[in-house]
Parts: C-alpha cells; structure tokens; sequence
C-alpha cells in the first residue's frame, strides 16, 4: 500500500523535484560552465559593468557557494535518505531550497546590496540543513551528525567572505578563500573516505579495505588545522610547511589502501582515484616548494581536481543510481574525465612551467572545464528530468 501511495504522490511530482540530485546536480553543473565562461570574460576584459562584486571576489564565491555548494546540497539531500529510511526533500519544500541558491545567482547583477544576497545564501544553507538535520536526528544516525557542524562552518565562511568585501572584517579575502578551499576538501576527504574505498572493493569483487583509526584522524584533523590556521598569517612557516606535508602523506597512504590500481579499465572507478590523488598531491607538493607563484598556482590542483574533479567523477555514478539504471553500463564518460585532466594539468603545471602565458592558458584550461560540466548536462541532463528508468519514487 504504501508503494502504490508514493507511486501516485510522485506521478503528480515533476520528476525533477522528486529529490535533491536531480536539480542541484543539473543547475549545478549548468552554472559551472556560466559561471566560468563569465570569469573568462572578466579575466580577458575586466571587470562587466553589471556585476555588483568585485570580479575576482565573485569568481571564487560562485565556484564555491554558487556550483559547489548546489553540488554538496545535491548529494547530502538526497544521501540523507539512504542514511535514514526517511523520504528525502521534494516537491514544495525542495523548490523553495532550490530558488533560494538560484535567486543569489541573479541578484550580482542587480542593483541589490550585498547584504541581501549574503542573507539569502545563508537562508539556502540553513534550510537545507535543516532537510538533513532533522531526518538524521529522527533517525537516530548520529554517525552523520557531522555534516551538520560542517554546514554550520560553511554559513559562517560565507557571511565572512561578504564581510571581507563589504569591509566589515578587515582580514584579506584570500584568507577566506584557502579557508573555504580547505573546507570542501575536507568534506571531499570525509566522504570519499566512506564511499571510494567501498565502491572499488564492490566493483572489484573484493574486501573494502577497513580504516585504520589513527591514519584517519591524521589525514582530516590536518585538514581542519589547516582551515583554522588561514586566520593566522603570522604563523611559523615551517610549522606549516610541515602540517602540509603531513596531511599529504596519510592522505596519500590512506588513498593507496583503497585500490586504486586495480581500476584502470572502469572510468567511474578510475575517475575518483585520479582525481582524489590531486588532494596529496597538492598537499606535498605545497608543502616542498617555497615559490610563492608555485604555491599560489596550486590552489588549483585543489580547487579544480580535488573539488571540480571529485564532483565530476561522483554525480554521473548518483545520476545512475537514483534513477534506477545500470551504473556500470551507462552512457560514454570519459571523455568528460580527460578533459578536466587537461583542465587541470594546464592550470597548473602549464602555468607554472609557462607563467609569461598565463592568459592564454588559463583562457584554455577554463575551456576544458566548460567541455566537462557541458558533457555532463547533455549526457545526463534527460535523466535528471525524466521518471526513474524502474518506475520506483525517486
């Protein structure tokens, strides 16, 4: 009875508002390819005269709060569902989630103050922590409890970031940014942690190799101080140097134990090894160098391997899996994949090596990305839309 009731609730249901992948997965991969082509734009001309930010400020705000946050408010909505036994978010209530992260999105391009923006993005995130909040308290699933201090820091990095250029807080917004950038990696650490390592083992056909307790703490406790440590400029660079290099080595002992290596012929697979390998890799490599171009180059390892990257590899694999199709016999990929690698290894390694060519790689790099997040839309766009393939809710 109580299949044949969801079974007619969601046939009134626009498949789209069915649950919280299905339009933040969509939109979001959509605005990662407008917003970066707006960037591009103001990276080649300047400032654009409608835009009510600073160019750059709005840049790395709409890559974090703008796509990767739709992206992680996908995910845990619809996660959270799985966690619980409880239904997930739709229909009404997901809308107004949903036209909340959008409405910000249009109001840089108003005359609207700042504040106001600041608000409502505040608003997006308290709500949809909410959504999963009070599923995993009904529950009782108190091991994902943790997300929701993790949404509660990413509302109070979002009003600083406002802060910092409405001139509020006198701190320099790139403080703020590293802050973020490590926030999300850590978030991508704790998840991965969950997730990679069980679905290598599954595809496999093997033992899901078991975390060691002290190699975990290690690897995200590094993460978490080097989030805090952002607000401390004045810190001991050896100190920090050697905080790096920490967390890159249990980051990459931690990701060797999940079997990377055995995945090279499975894209979903190898997709999430490669790409999770960009987090120790920059880790270390930030933590050897002392050029100050090569550290600030490798912000983008992070932001465009580890966080675009990891995002690119996980939503194909939950697009499939919730609308009830084969997630190994799905549409062509990879050529998705490739091009973020190239998006990638040009933004970072080729401006490093060529950083006199900085436009033009950059101008490129950005390019490969949009191929990627577009592929994404088109490939998977028409089942983001359409009714489960299985006929069952979702």
């Amino acid at each position: 009875m109580i299949n044949i009731i969801d079974r007619q609730y969601e046939a009134r249901i626009h498949p789209l508002l069915r649950l919280g992948f299905r339009p933040f997965f969509l939109f979001g991969a959509l605005y990662a390819v407008i917003a970066l082509g707006i960037w591009l734009w103001s990276f080649r001309y300047g400032q654009p005269t409608w835009l009510t930010a600073p160019a750059l400020w709005w840049h790395a705000h709409e890559m974090f709060f703008g796509f990767a946050m739709a992206i992680v408010v996908g995910f845990l909505l619809t996660a959270v569902q799985n966690w619980t036994g409880i239904q997930g978010t739709k229909e009404k209530r997901l809308l107004l989630i949903i036209t909340l992260w959008l409405i910000p999105r249009l109001l840089f391009w108003l005359p609207v103050p700042l504040w106001v923006v600041a608000v409502l993005e505040t608003l997006f995130i308290t709500f949809a922590c909410w959504e999963v909040g009070y599923r995993i308290v009904n529950a009782k699933r108190w091991q994902n409890l943790l997300f929701l201090p993790m949404l509660f820091i990413a509302i109070l990095a979002n009003l600083a970031s406002y802060a910092s250029v409405l001139r509020i807080w006198d701190i320099p917004v790139l403080a703020i940014w590293q802050a973020v950038l490590w926030w999300f990696i850590l978030l991508i650490s704790i998840m991965a942690g969950r997730v990679v390592p069980f679905f290598t083992a599954r595809k496999l056909n093997c033992d899901k190799p078991q975390p060691i307790l002290w190699l975990e703490l290690i690897a995200n406790l590094s993460l978490l101080c080097l989030l805090v440590l952002c607000f401390f400029p004045n810190l001991n660079q050896l100190f920090y140097k050697s905080l790096l290099l920490i967390a890159g080595l249990s980051q990459l002992i931690r990701m060797i134990r999940w079997l990377g290596y055995r995945t090279f012929k499975e894209p979903l697979l190898w997709s999430l090894h490669l790409f999770y390998l960009c987090i120790p890799l920059g880790l270390l490599v930030s933590g050897l160098t002392h050029n100050p171009w090569i550290q600030h180059t490798m912000l983008h390892i992070f932001a465009i391997g580890g966080l675009g990257g990891m995002i690119l590899a996980m939503i194909p694999r939950v697009s499939m899996g919730h609308t009830g199709r084969n997630i190994y016999q799905g549409p062509c990929f990879w050529p998705a994949f490739v091009s973020l690698i190239a998006a990638v290894f040009i933004r970072t390694v080729g401006v490093i090596l060529f950083p006199t060519q900085l436009q033009s790689l950059v101008l490129l790099a950005g390019i490969f990305w949009m191929i990627s997040f577009t592929l994404f839309a088109i490939v998977f766009g028409s089942m983001l839309i359409k009714p489960r393939a299985d006929g069952q809710p979702g």
